[in-house]
């Protein structure tokens, strides 16, 4: 960063750690301070989006995570555990308080009675496909800081992060 640079406030904060503190990487620490807060804006932004369609962001997110599980939109609770980063007993929480809205359906596997089978329905679809556009939109406004060129090194760059976190994915 340069004197002219704009300066946002997580600039005041590393100032006030770099004073503190005889810290070598402060690169890295401003960088997951600004990942953070801007996750949080997003998210934030997102839930104010999607309430106004009497939607909650997470629940979206769980019915996009079986519209996209082609071709019956129908995946194991253990699945949607792994992919949406969550535990037994959230998933367990909001698989039924999507059943009970007819979004989900939930059965025994028939090949493994232990695991559960979590299915889109119909009305699920419908909703999903209702407020995707809303998300998306939001997302673009939020987003627009960047153009398309900045946001694809972006991208780039974030998913070599989550590689290195996560491991590849096929």
């Amino acid at each position: 960063m340069t004197d002219s640079s704009p300066r946002d406030r997580i600039d005041g904060m590393i100032d006030v750690i770099a004073r503190a503190h005889d810290l070598a990487d402060l690169e890295s620490k401003a960088l997951v301070y600004r990942l953070r807060r801007v996750a949080h804006h997003m998210e934030i932004e997102l839930k104010r989006e999607l309430a106004g369609h009497g939607i909650e962001l997470w629940e979206l997110e769980l019915l996009a995570c079986l519209y996209r599980t082609l071709p019956h939109h129908r995946v194991s609770a253990k699945d949607l555990m792994e992919q949406m980063q969550l535990t037994t007993g959230a998933v367990t929480n909001r698989v039924s308080r999507l059943e009970a809205k007819g979004w989900v359906s939930r059965e025994i596997a028939p090949d493994d009675r232990r695991s559960i089978l979590v299915t889109l329905t119909e009305p699920g679809r419908a909703r999903a496909a209702q407020v995707f556009a809303t998300k998306t939109e939001a997302e673009r406004r939020l987003l627009s800081a960047f153009p398309d060129e900045q946001q694809r090194q972006l991208n780039a760059a974030l998913r070599t992060l989550l590689i290195s976190l996560e491991g590849r994915h096929s």
